[in-house]
This record gives structure tokens, sequence and C-alpha cells, in this order.
């Protein structure tokens, strides 16, 4: 690991893209702790402690929604335009089109997905200062049309800087630059975590937290695990003829990754988990009884930890099924196979293969969505039952911040390995 690490800052110009995606972080964080006028922050982070939805909330803007600063959006509207457009892809010709053209269409994707982000910024960014004012917390006081317009465009700007900045960060090849961002929002708030732990520290409770630290610790080696595994399919490779040239069969594996869809089906479920009792909210000063009583119904069902549970933990296993739907196309991969002479022992190419593609592949999912699932929800249960609640961290934070870590170093790896290539 030492190695490793000296190897990559005696490469100048892979220690100036660390350092510049360093730099680009801190920025990040910098923004993060600007908050919109007129804002009572302690009466905001009391509001973000009293539910998980608010939590999960917190998690994809990067950790600065809890100081609703100028980046309090964060990501997650290009998040959420990112989905629509990868399910647009599958029900517009047109895009679908786009999508098969490598890197030019991939281009024209992601700037109609930059144009979504500006409205879907303005309107999230209105719809948190109407839930903040209506909260009965006194976070947010009265604002007349021009303060809101202005709140509103400062942040829709914070977003699309954030953007910018993950774009940025992206073109450097030392990891996703919008992952980045979240991981460093996630990341920041330990040193604050572990502060706490120890200023509230009951003694009586130092076996609970050794117990849930270790947990942790096993958890994260099981991300890993299921992260890195995968099914290696055998490939063969027909003999062929080219005049009087004989060329030899090669035998290779088609690997097939447990986890295929990463933490996008985390994401995916925090977003359907937090949409019903973040609308409910907005209902809560209706002038219909019935609409409030209702509005109060749907926020108790989300703050009932075992109805909570079960619904981010069903929304984890479906959406790990859609989205791994949407990226893997054993049709696609069998016809490739057929046109180079490739086949897998026993299977017959073309419509057989992708039966065999895909039957392997949801047998192995199903493996990878209960744990993602499992992941999801399994410290929010142990949290509860060991009273732990000064250090909560979340699987959501868990997964997203390994899976990172991981695509980082991956990313770091090919850059040292494509460099030793180059100097042979």
């Amino acid at each position: 690991m030492l190695e490793k690490l000296i190897q990559i800052l005696k490469i100048k110009e892979l220690r100036k893209k660390i350092f510049f995606v360093l730099a680009m972080l801190l920025v990040f964080r910098f923004a993060a702790h600007i908050p919109v006028p007129g804002v009572d922050l302690k009466a905001l982070k009391d509001f973000f402690n009293s539910t998980q939805v608010l939590g999960l909330l917190n998690i994809l803007s990067g950790g600065a929604m809890r100081n609703f600063s100028i980046v309090a959006l964060g990501v997650a509207p290009y998040i959420t335009s990112s989905i629509i457009f990868q399910l647009l892809v599958m029900v517009v010709p047109k895009l679908e089109e786009l999508s098969k053209e490598g890197e030019r269409g991939y281009q024209i994707i992601n700037h109609y997905t930059r144009i979504l982000t500006v409205p879907l910024a303005a309107l999230q960014a209105y719809g948190m200062i109407v839930l903040l004012q209506r909260s009965g917390r006194g976070i947010i006081g009265e604002m007349n049309f021009s303060q809101i317009i202005t709140t509103i465009i400062v942040m829709t700007a914070g977003t699309m800087f954030l953007v910018w900045i993950g774009e940025l960060i992206s073109e450097k090849k030392i990891g996703n630059g919008i992952s980045l961002i979240i991981f460093a929002g996630i990341v920041s708030r330990i040193p604050g975590m572990i502060q706490q732990t120890l200023v509230t520290l009951n003694p009586s409770q130092l076996t609970n937290i050794i117990v849930f630290i270790a947990l942790i610790l096993i958890t994260v080696a099981g991300i890993v695990f299921i992260t890195e595994a995968q099914r290696n399919i055998p490939v063969s490779y027909a003999r062929r003829v080219r005049g009087i040239k004989i060329y030899g069969g090669t035998d290779t594996y088609l690997p097939l990754r447990v986890n295929q869809a990463g933490m996008i089906p985390i994401i995916f479920a925090i977003s359907v988990v937090l949409f019903p009792p973040l609308i409910a909210r907005f209902f809560l000063t209706a002038r219909a009884s019935w609409l409030v009583a209702a509005a109060q119904f749907v926020i108790n069902v989300f703050q009932n930890k075992i109805v909570y549970d079960f619904l981010y933990f069903a929304f984890v296993i479906i959406f790990t099924y859609f989205y791994t739907s949407i990226i893997f196309h054993p049709q696609q991969i069998a016809e490739s196979l057929q046109k180079q002479g490739g086949f897998i022992p026993g299977i017959r190419p073309g419509r057989q293969t992708a039966e065999y593609l895909k039957k392997v592949s949801n047998r192995i999912m199903l493996a990878g969505a209960l744990f993602l699932g499992t992941v999801a929800v399994f410290p929010i249960i142990v949290q509860g039952a060991l009273g732990v609640t000064s250090f909560a961290i979340s699987g959501a934070s868990m997964i997203i911040v390994v899976s990172v870590v991981i695509e980082t170093v991956r990313q770091i790896n090919a850059q040292l390995t494509m460099r030793e290539y180059e100097e042979i």
C-alpha cells in the first residue's frame, strides 16, 4: 500500500490530478458552510434530527442541506435528471440511438441532463423553502417574492456549480466527480460524530459502541467482497482460417458482477422513500381537515421504523433488478459473441446464449440485491438495538463511500498500468 502511494506521488502528472481533485473537494466543503441568509441553523439541525427521511435527503446533498448553504441542494437535482434520462433512453428511440453512438452520444445526453437539472433544482429549492417555512420550527421567517426568487436562483446556481466541479473532477479520471462530492459530504461528518460520541460517552454503553464499530467494519468488508465478486462465464473462440493460415481458438471468460448496479439502487430507493413524506409535509397546513389528516397519516407511516425499513429494503431490491435490466443487455452480448466467433461451451450461439446469460445474471443478482437491501437497513436496526444514536451512520452512506473508494482506486490503478505500458 505504501509502495503504491509512493509510486503515485512520484508521477508528476498523476500527482497534479490528485491534488486538483482534493482542491475541488475543499472548494465544495467551503461552499457547504456558507448558509443562506435568514436561516436558524440550530432549529434546522433539530428538524433534520427529528426524522430519518430528511437524513437520507442530506446524504444526496453531500451533507450541505443540513446547513442550508448556498449549495444545499447538492447534486440531487442532477442525479434525478440522470435517472429521468436513463429511463427515457429505454422508451425514446432517438435517445436510444444516441446512447449507442459512444462518446458523442454520451455527451449529447449529458448536455440534455444538465439542461433539465436547472428547472429541477429551482423546483426543489422552492419546495425546500416552503417545507422549512411550514415546519413550524421557525427555521425560515416570512420572505417576500423578491427574496424567494433570489434564494431559488442562488441555490440553483449552487447546484450547477457543483455539477461543473464534478465534471472537472471526472475529466481527471480520478473517480466519478458527482460520486466524490457525495463521498466528501459523508466523510466530513465522521469527525463530528466521533466528537459527539466522545462528549456524550456513557461508560455503560462502551461495550455497545465497540460491538457497533465491529459490525460496521464487518459490513464494510462484506461490501468490498460483494462489490468485487463476479461470476466468470467461460467463452471459447473457434479456429479461424484466413488464406492458408489457421488461427487457433482461444479460451477466455465473460465476467458478470454480482452487484452490477453498484450504488444506484440505493439512490433510487432513497428518492422514492423520500417522496411521499416530503409531499405530505406540504399539506400539514392545508385548510381541509381531511387533507391534513391524510398528510399526517403518511408522515406517521414513514416514521414507523418497521414500515420504513421494510419499504426501504424492498425498494432497494426492486431497483437493483430494474437498473440491472437497463445496463445489462444479454441479447447484445450474445450477438457480439456470435459475430466474433465466440460461444459458451454447451450453449448454442444466439437466442439460447442470451437466455443463459439472463438466467445466470438473475440468479447472481438475487444475492447482490438481498445484500444491498440488508446493508441499507442493517445499521439503522443495529443502532436502535444497541442504543448507539450519537454515532449514527446509514447503510447508504457506507455503500456510497466504499463504492467510491473502490472505483477511485480502480481508475488510479488503470492510469498506473497504462503508464507502465507506455514506458515499455
